[in-house]
């Protein structure tokens, strides 16, 4: 599954190199949308900055976005009034606001392609219609200027929607080659296949990474979740999981940017490629890792987008991960005890764009002993009941999945190796063994996962060993992809070494 923006033929971004025990005033883990406009920003103060990749530039969330850049944002507005007060609510738009404002100016100063476009939310169902009356009270507590339409032009039945007009999309690639540009034209560096592993905060911060040790006066995680268990934010989101599909449309596409207020969720854009208008289709949102057959939903966005827009060709078909808090306000700030020395930024619901650039603006304000209002006011939201309640219903469902999960790993594997496409989980010499089928090689993986010991499932649209308790994910071969793991799933056939600790089989009660 590859995205339309990470199958762009032009140059990709280049890796500077790695040099071990350098020093830095900031490091930055993570190198989406986040981390380079916290770079850029940090290095506009003549702070000398390095952004560390695990894997290469954009190769998470911002390279499988939808890239829009808008202030509607679905039932989110509603969902942050109803579990807060009203002054809550209008700093995160404004937060928003500021970050899709100083965005669009940096993409105009640097000529980046950027399409206008009306953001619309509607329903699908008549049960969605009570959602957006709700939506659009919220919008207009907040100072959007929203308008309530009766009807939509669609090739579809809707029961009403939401508009609000002028927001923006993109090629969220071309976005991070001007922020890379930019950031190497002021010294700073860009340093790919260097997985940050570890942080011991000091004068200055040892910085441990899968190519050795550098050292930072502080330490910025913009890696969509902290790869740090400090402050248990891993606990304090739930990773979500969302598949996207591109294709060629005989006939008129519809121009603006929809998203449906109910479910199965569905979002619509269009994009320019080789001079002509993709349509960007969108759905299907699962927890990370707790989805039996994910093939099932991508075949089901296939089939939807068949029957509404006939002829459709498909040309791309990817998938992509964010999280989301308890109160679907974004977590953004000092990380707790690291004395101020490690900043972090997750929990953006989807909607990176916006809120990835606010996080910068706040984080970078932060760093430079800055004060933004709005971000003041998102730092000391109070935590209502209702949130906490969320939250111990979220981890009370991670506990379950822990356990069954185990619980699941008990039966034998079968004697034959999973047929191609194919993975399976089960007991090997009283361990649980994940095994898959990919191009003809069959692996055999522990399926304990490498951050907290939970037992990985198959996705079977991207081939991969995905974790249903906190969505660490890894390809067939192990290999971490994402998520809040710092290493790889280990080999079947690799020694135990001291200090293991994932648990038998045959001692778990």
């Amino acid at each position: 599954m590859t995205s339309l923006w990470l199958d762009d033929q032009r140059e990709r971004i280049t890796s500077d190199t790695f040099d071990s025990g350098a020093h830095y005033d900031v490091v930055i883990a993570g190198a989406g949308i986040t981390g380079l406009t916290t770079a850029v920003l940090l290095a506009r103060a003549g702070l000398s900055v390095a952004v560390l990749e695990a894997r290469f530039v954009g190769a998470v969330s911002t390279g499988h976005t939808t890239a829009k850049l808008s202030l509607l944002q679905g039932s989110v507005l509603s969902g942050i009034l109803s579990r807060g007060s009203s002054h809550v609510l209008k700093a995160y738009v404004e937060g928003n606001r500021e970050g899709q404002a100083w965005l669009l100016r940096y993409l105009e100063e640097h000529g980046v392609a950027v399409q206008h476009r009306d953001a619309f939310t509607y329903a699908s169902t008549p049960d969605g219609v009570k959602k957006l009356d709700a939506e659009y009270e919220a919008c207009r507590k907040a100072g959007l200027e929203v308008e309530r339409l009766h009807a939509l032009d669609l090739p579809f039945e809707t029961h009403g929607g939401l508009r609000l007009r002028d927001q923006a999309q993109f090629d969220p690639m071309d976005v991070l080659r001007a922020l890379a540009a930019d950031l190497r034209e002021r010294g700073g560096v860009i340093i790919e296949g260097a997985r940050v592993k570890d942080v011991e905060t000091g004068e200055p911060s040892k910085v441990t990474t899968s190519l050795g040790e550098v050292w930072a006066g502080t330490v910025v995680l913009a890696t969509g979740i902290p790869i740090l268990d400090r402050g248990l934010y891993f606990a304090k989101v739930k990773p979500m999981r969302s598949y996207a599909q591109a294709y060629r449309v005989p006939g008129e596409l519809p121009q603006g940017m929809y998203l449906s207020i109910d479910s199965p969720g569905r979002s619509l854009r269009t994009a320019p490629v080789g001079g002509e208008n993709r349509l960007l289709v969108g759905g299907n949102g699962h927890v990370v890792g707790r989805e039996d057959d994910t093939q099932r939903l991508v075949d089901d966005l296939e089939q939807w987008t068949q029957q509404h827009f006939p002829g459709a060709v498909r040309t791309h078909a990817w998938s992509a991960q964010d999280y989301q808090s308890m109160n679907l306000v974004p977590f953004v700030g000092w990380m707790p005890r690291t004395g101020k020395h490690v900043a972090l930024a997750t929990g953006y619901n989807k909607w990176g764009m916006t809120n990835g650039v606010a996080a910068a603006l706040s984080m970078t304000a932060d760093i430079l002993d800055g004060n933004i209002s709005w971000a003041q006011t998102l730092h000391h939201r109070i935590t209502l009941p209702k949130d906490v309640a969320n939250s111990v219903v979220a981890n009370v469902q991670v506990a379950g999945e822990l356990a069954s999960g185990w619980a699941g790993s008990l039966h034998p594997l079968p004697d034959e190796p999973p047929a191609e496409g194919e993975g399976v989980v089960g007991a090997e010499d009283k361990e649980p063994a994940a095994v898959s089928t990919v191009d003809g090689v069959t692996c055999r993986m522990s399926a304990v996962c490498t951050h907290l010991g939970g037992i990985v499932s198959w996705n079977s649209a991207e081939r991969s060993w995905d974790c249903p308790l906190h969505g660490s994910r890894f390809a067939a071969d192990g290999t971490l992809l994402e998520g809040p793991a710092v290493e790889d799933l280990k080999p079947i056939d690799e020694p135990e070494l001291p200090g293991d600790e994932h648990v038998p089989v045959e001692d778990l009660p």
